[in-house]
């Protein structure tokens, strides 16, 4: 468990719940939108949510600086919101039946933040809960983004479009970028690289999603911890039928033994490096495969844009893997992005710029910030 705390005065504040798919971060802010308490838990296990639950349960005990009549709102991050959920919606019980209509689309991620706004309501039955959508951010795709090459009924009766995902960490960096640079976020062309455990690349087109690499599913696009990404279509029926694997068992194939884990055992890119310095083969194709993947977005998006103001990258890989980044950016000169290596591999932390003064593009990192982002839709609400 992290936590950090700071003095806070007996003032109205706000909470953000953000349940992953293995751990939980809730953090307090101040009236102002300034974080002023966090407490995460790692390894949380149970696909019910009761783990998640019971973890909230605790960091809200822990928040003796916001006692409940003066907490404004929950905020709760949902990764898939389906057709129906775009905007911060306020919960109620019709609200959280249409959420539990959609778990199919997101059955890794979803259930976990019901069961994280059922423990809330519980315990402060007072207090307004909003849910905010990953995939809100991407609502809007163009449809030559947005729709598959799959006969009109797919769509229009099951839903089937390409949702995309990691939309507040994706509209964090865009606000922090309109700010560092002073231009509107509706003048601004980036691609923003989100890099973790999950990972995903999103082309911004003047403020706007304009493509991103996941799609029905977390699980398109690139090649991530423990997701296979993009694979031939036909590879799951062939699974089923010549390796005698049932539908969910390929599901868990896909979903949670296949990516880096898959390819060479582990998901920890500290581990992947010192593997290979060790010179272990699996780990250095694994790398070469997830670089590879990386620069096949970032080539379409940016012949795509046409002008970028920023290449992005955040996530926690992406924020502090300089070996990651500098291989995405290697040779990129001639495409108007050059990474400096000096400044890409200088020990730093928050919002920096790693790119030469000369660079018609720039590359920066920027920290991850969900809750920050949760907080700020709420605060614009009110």
């Amino acid at each position: 468990m992290t936590e950090h705390a700071h003095h806070l005065e007996e003032s109205d504040c706000w909470l953000a719940v953000n349940a992953g798919s293995s751990s939980l971060k809730v953090s307090a802010f101040d009236a102002a939108g300034n974080r002023v308490f966090a407490r995460q838990t790692d390894e949380l296990n149970d696909p019910s949510g009761s783990d998640h639950a019971g973890a909230l349960a605790a960091h809200l005990s822990a928040f003796e600086c916001c006692s409940p009549g003066r907490i404004r709102g929950v905020a709760h991050r949902v990764v898939h919101g389906g057709n129906r959920f775009h905007a911060p919606t306020r919960v109620d019980e019709a609200m959280l039946a249409g959420l539990r209509e959609i778990e199919h689309l997101a059955p890794l991620h979803n259930p976990l933040a019901v069961a994280c706004i059922e423990a809330a309501r519980e315990r402060l039955p007072e207090v307004e809960q909003y849910a905010l959508f990953d995939t809100a951010f991407h609502h809007d795709l163009p449809p030559e983004s947005r729709d598959y090459a799959l006969p009109a009924w797919c769509r229009e009766q099951l839903g089937i479009r390409r949702y995309g995902f990691h939309g507040l960490s994706v509209a964090n960096a865009l606000r922090s970028m309109a700010e560092q640079l002073g231009h509107p976020g509706e003048r601004l062309n980036l691609i923003v690289a989100h890099l973790g455990n999950g990972a995903s690349m999103t082309a911004i087109r003047r403020g706007c999603s304009s493509a991103t690499s996941m799609g029905l599913t977390p699980l398109e696009g690139l090649v991530m911890g423990t997701r296979a990404g993009d694979i031939d279509p036909a590879i799951p029926g062939f699974l089923e039928r010549h390796g005698g694997l049932t539908a969910d068992e390929v599901d868990h194939l896909l979903n949670r033994e296949s990516g880096l884990t898959g390819l060479c055992g582990t998901r920890d890119l500290r581990e992947i490096h010192a593997a290979i310095d060790r010179g272990d083969e699996l780990a250095a194709e694994a790398l070469s495969m997830y670089i590879h993947r990386i620069r096949h977005y970032l080539g379409g998006y940016l012949v795509n844009l046409g002008r970028l103001d920023a290449l992005v990258f955040t996530g926690g890989v992406g924020e502090h893997d300089a070996v990651v980044r500098e291989t995405v950016c290697e040779g990129l000169n001639m495409m108007g992005l050059a990474i400096d290596p000096k400044a890409n591999r200088a020990p730093g932390e928050g919002l920096r710029a790693i790119h030469q003064p000369h660079s018609p593009a720039g590359i920066w990192v920027v920290p991850a910030d969900e809750e920050t982002e949760m907080v700020r839709q709420l605060r614009e609400m009110h």
